[in-house]
């Protein structure tokens, strides 16, 4: 069974049916406190705020439900370069840090002398 609760206007405190304090304003709004002493503070224009004991103050200062849950920390990724077979680590990084014009100058000439063994294997 589910039990309709208001939030008082000023704590946000949930008010249970058959407690708390009505008021309506001039302008119509109804305001709803959960005690004779949240309606006299709201009354003096006091700023929920500023008092240790509402929830508004609670949530700026990071109070309750924020020492529940603690932030887990996340291990920090590291770059590892790893070594290929048959080619080491480093000579990874001497081809990584070659322009890429002499790269694929190196692969045209690669393909260029595939194609001179094929064409003696088909010629003979």
């Amino acid at each position: 069974m589910v039990i309709k609760t208001e939030r008082c206007n000023f704590t946000e405190f949930a008010i249970w049916p058959g407690h708390g304090i009505k008021m309506v304003r001039r302008d119509g709004q109804l305001m709803t406190f959960i005690s004779r002493k949240a309606k006299s503070m709201f009354l003096q224009r006091k700023k929920s705020a500023k008092l240790h004991w509402t929830y508004q103050w609670r949530r700026l200062n990071k109070k309750g439900k924020a020492e529940e849950f603690a932030k887990r920390r996340s291990k920090k990724t590291t770059k590892f370069q790893r070594a290929i077979v048959g080619v080491s680590a480093e000579e990874l990084k001497k081809k990584m840090t070659q322009k890429p014009s002499f790269r694929a100058a190196a692969r045209d000439a690669a393909l260029k002398e595939i194609k001179e063994r094929k064409k003696a294997a088909a010629g003979s």
